[in-house]
């Protein structure tokens, strides 16, 4: 199944970071934030202004962003977990 996200909303899926031990503690998932860094899947085709003209996106496919800890709305497919937001959510582009 393929996700289109409709207007100025974008489909991103978390990266995990690496997981680092400290002192040889071991931290449970439960108690672990979540990452805040995520590729993007999908771009819709953009929001309308209010002369009716299509208001272009800055993000696209494969892009590598950041995004506010309680952005966007969780959603499955299948076993993957995606996370769907405006593209106002999505504080910064990360280029390497």
């Amino acid at each position: 199944m393929k996700i289109k996200p409709l207007a100025d909303r974008v489909v991103v899926q978390r990266i995990e970071e690496e997981e680092e031990k400290k002192g040889g503690i071991i931290i449970p998932d439960t108690a672990k934030e979540r990452p805040q860094k995520g590729k993007v899947i999908a771009v819709g085709p953009g929001r309308l202004n209010d002369k009716g003209e299509r208001m272009p996106m800055e993000v696209k496919e494969g892009d590598l962003v950041l995004f506010s800890k309680y952005a966007g709305t969780e959603v499955k497919v299948g076993d993957d977990e995606y996370l769907v937001m405006r593209e106002d959510e999505i504080l910064a582009i990360l280029e390497e």
